[in-house]
């Protein structure tokens, strides 16, 4: 069988893969990038960040134009949802978006594959070689093809994994991709996890009229964030009605007809609960099946992924791996970083991804954001620090759109003033999260944003008065 040649090929076309193509194409590379799916974008754009965000913006505009438009001297009927033509909407960002990337593909001369990528070892040439099996047709043998190039980099992302003991069905235990598609609202939706996507859908189906119910094994929803910042999220949730059981572990799910029972455990003994849909959101595990990683000798970590030097490279050489099948947190942005950083590495530049510094953000309403160290990870390491704190409620932006929930929080070393970390709760905390991440990779203190002019009224004031009160000089608080 005759190989096609490449000097780069690219195993996924998720955030990673396709922004690393992208990248090396512009080098001067000569790219292959080979796609399971359809369409380019990878979980984040087809079933993951864009159509999750999509929802929650339009759930959002129901939830204002149902309980708020009267606030602001807005009279309307009440409004009626119509759920198909909200997924039609959905459907639309999501299909522009992969066009998109389509597009982006062919016009830096990147050949896209759409099939199933295995690794075959090397050639006599030396070169890695990656047989693609057409998905049209995968179980015709002719529809296989060699490509062979020196360099591959992995970046096939992650899939959601499921509670033990408790498969899914894809209509009672379900994921975030079927979670995405309802064909109609629950009347009770169960979240099995108090994480970034479980509180993200589950804020969706709330706000269209679902009672929904979170349980979340541990102590705390959102462990990762500052403790403060998820603390105030959680009530705010609470506030909107979604309903948490926390130190509570499911133990099986049973189905009834169209309905399930939820069985756990709690701190009170074993309940049931009865509901429409799970939602299982307890985290996501490494795509890394099928690829032939064993055969070629790549080496995974104890948790199943893929383990990299400070180039991306595996174990073996001129075998690279990105995103989410490496360690980290499971990122669309963090991909992208790290694919554009792995094909300068290959490229022979020492460009380096700040992983300290990448925003996390959970987009609720209101919104979350951090970057850089929490209160609690600064205490546990005895790095001493000042903090500085603004409410939203004291803004006068805040006070004009109504959002005056939540503060801007900093947190700057005791001794060099340096920012340490930025952590949000309240409105825009996604967009204004970029600031606390440009100053900080500048190795920038809480006196520099404090010396900054931000325009009057905007919500970035927060981050000024915050940056102020760092040394009890905030002039609004």
């Amino acid at each position: 069988m005759s190989e096609q040649i490449f000097d780069l090929i690219v195993v996924g076309a998720g955030p990673g893969g396709y922004v690393a193509a992208i990248r090396a194409s512009q080098l001067g590379m000569k790219v292959a990038v080979v796609e399971k799916r359809a369409a380019p974008g990878g979980v984040c754009l087809n079933e993951g960040c864009i159509p999750s965000k999509a929802l929650l913006d339009s759930s959002e505009l129901f939830t204002l134009a149902r309980d708020k438009f009267a606030l602001h001297g807005i009279t309307v009927d009440t409004p009626r949802l119509d759920l198909d033509a909200m997924m039609r909407r959905k459907d639309d960002v999501v299909k522009k978006l992969t066009d998109g990337i389509t597009f982006l593909l062919k016009k830096n001369k990147i050949e896209r594959l759409h099939g199933t990528a295995v690794l075959k070892g090397v050639n006599a040439s030396g070169q890695h070689q990656v047989e693609v099996t057409s998905e049209d047709s995968p179980t015709v043998p002719t529809s296989a093809i060699i490509l062979a190039a020196p360099k591959v980099i992995l970046a096939t992302g992650s899939e959601a994994s499921g509670l033990p003991g408790i498969p899914f069905d894809g209509q009672a235990v379900v994921t975030a991709r079927e979670a995405l598609s309802f064909d109609q609202v629950p009347e009770h939706l169960v979240v099995a996890g108090g994480g970034f996507i479980g509180l993200e859908l589950g804020s969706v189906w709330r706000r269209l009229g679902a009672q929904v119910t979170v349980i979340e094994m541990l102590p705390n929803i959102l462990p990762n964030l500052d403790r403060q910042v998820a603390d105030a999220l959680y009530r705010s949730l609470r506030k909107q009605g979604i309903q948490f059981k926390l130190n509570t572990r499911i133990t099986g799910v049973r189905r009834i007809g169209a309905k399930a029972i939820v069985q756990f455990n709690s701190e009170t003994g074993s309940e049931e609960l009865d509901c429409d849909k799970v939602l299982v959101a307890v985290g996501r595990r490494p795509l890394t099946g099928g690829l032939g990683l064993e055969t070629v000798g790549v080496v995974l970590d104890v948790s199943g992924r893929v383990v990299v030097d400070d180039s991306y490279q595996t174990s073996v050489p001129g075998v690279y791996a990105i995103g989410d099948l490496v360690s980290g947190p499971m990122l669309a942005h963090k991909a992208s970083e790290e694919g554009v950083a792995c094909v300068e590495r290959i490229a022979g530049m020492m460009t380096k991804v700040e992983y300290e510094l990448i925003p996390g953000v959970v987009y609720t309403w209101p919104e979350s954001a951090g970057v850089g160290m929490t209160e609690e990870q600064l205490k546990t390491d005895g790095i001493p620090y000042r903090s500085g704190r603004f409410n939203f409620a004291a803004l006068g932006r805040a006070r004009c759109m109504d959002e005056t929930e939540g503060f801007v929080k900093i947190l700057a070393h005791l001794e060099s003033d340096r920012v340490l970390g930025v952590h949000i709760v309240g409105p825009r905390a996604s967009d204004l999260i970029a600031e606390a991440a440009t100053v900080m990779s500048f190795g920038g203190t809480s006196r520099d944003i404090a010396l900054i002019c931000h325009a009057h009224p905007t919500l970035s004031e927060a981050i000024r008065e915050a940056a102020l009160d760092v040394h009890k000089e905030a002039i609004h608080a």
